[in-house]
C-alpha cells in the first residue's frame, strides 16, 4: 500500500510519439489518491494513450511515469491496478457469471478460496447492475451492458487504482447516474483512485479534480471549481473552451509554431 500523501500517479516530461506524430508531448501532473480524476478532452487528444501508458502498454512511452510509487508498467502492479478500454474485454461465448469467474480464477487461482470467491463474483455483479444478467450470454448484451461486465472484472481484486477509458460511452442517463455514483463509493469506501477519460464535458463536475487535454497536452490540473474561478466561467465546459481559445495553436505534427521555426 502506498502513503496516503504521495501521488498515486506522477508523470514529467511523458511523450509518446508514434511515426511522426507527437501523441503526448511532454506532460507534467499528478493525480492525487483515493479521489476521482477526470481526464477530458475531445477524441483523438490523447487520453486513451496516456491511460495505456499508466497501465504500461503503451510502446514507445518516454519520461518519468511512476504509479502507486512505482514505475509504469512494474510487475508488481498488475494486481493493484483495474483497467476498462473503451473496448469491452469480454468472452461473448461465457454468460457474465462466467465471464467474471473465469477472470476471479486468475486474479486468485487457489482453489481454498472459491467460496470467497463466489461472493466477490456476486458482489462485482451487484456493483455494475447486472445481477439480472447474471446468466446471459455475454454476446447477446447491448454495447453499454458490456462495458459493465468488462467494469466488473476490472472490481474483482479490489484495485487500488482504477484507470476507466470513457466506461459511461453508450450508457443512458440513469445508468450514468449510477456508475458515477458507484465511483464516488469506491473512492470514499475503498480508498481506491480513479482516474476516468470522457468528452462529455458534464461528466467532469462529477469529478474531485480534472486534467482537461488538447492536442496531446495538459491544458489544465486542478479542481472545477478552481477552474472555473480562474477562467470566471460558469461551468467547465465554458472554462475548456477559454483554455482552448487561449492556448497556442499546434500544428499537424505536434508542434507549436515557435518549435517548427527552431
Amino acid at each position: 500500500m502506498m502513503n496516503s500523501s504521495e501521488a498515486a500517479i506522477r508523470a514529467r516530461g511523458l511523450t509518446v510519439i508514434r511515426g511522426d506524430r507527437t501523441v503526448l508531448r511532454g506532460l507534467d501532473f499528478t493525480v492525487p489518491p483515493g479521489r476521482i480524476t477526470g481526464l477530458l478532452g475531445p477524441s483523438g487528444c490523447g487520453k486513451s494513450t496516456l491511460m495505456r501508458s499508466v497501465v504500461g502498454t503503451q510502446a514507445h512511452a518516454t519520461g518519468t511515469l511512476d504509479v502507486l510509487g512505482r514505475p509504469a508498467g512494474d510487475t508488481a502492479l498488475r494486481a493493484r491496478i483495474g483497467y476498462v478500454t473503451q473496448a469491452p474485454s469480454v468472452y461473448d461465448d461465457l454468460t457474465v457469471r462466467q465471464n467474471l469467474d473465469y477472470f476471479a480464477a486468475v486474479l486468485d487461482p487457489g482453489r481454498a478460496r472459491r467460496a470467497a470467491r463466489r461472493d466477490t463474483v456476486t458482489d462485482a455483479l451487484a456493483d455494475v447492475g447486472l445481477v439480472s444478467h447474471a446468466d446471459s450470454l455475454a454476446g447477446r448484451l447491448s454495447g453499454g451492458q458490456r462495458n459493465r461486465v468488462s467494469l466488473a472484472v476490472a472490481l474483482l481484486g479490489a484495485p487500488e487504482l482504477l484507470v476507466l477509458d470513457e466506461p459511461t460511452v453508450g450508457l443512458d442517463p440513469v445508468l450514468r447516474r449510477d456508475l458515477w455514483e458507484l465511483f464516488h463509493r469506491i473512492a470514499a469506501e475503498r480508498a481506491a483512485t480513479i482516474l476516468v477519460s470522457s468528452h462529455v464535458m458534464d461528466e467532469a463536475e462529477r469529478c474531485h479534480r480534472l486534467l482537461l487535454m488538447r492536442d496531446g497536452e495538459i491544458l489544465a490540473d486542478d479542481t472545477p471549481d478552481a477552474l472555473r474561478a480562474r477562467t470566471g466561467a460558469e461551468t467547465v465546459e465554458e472554462a475548456f473552451l477559454h483554455l482552448v481559445d487561449t492556448a497556442p495553436a499546434t500544428d499537424p505534427a505536434g508542434t507549436t509554431p515557435q518549435e517548427s521555426a527552431r
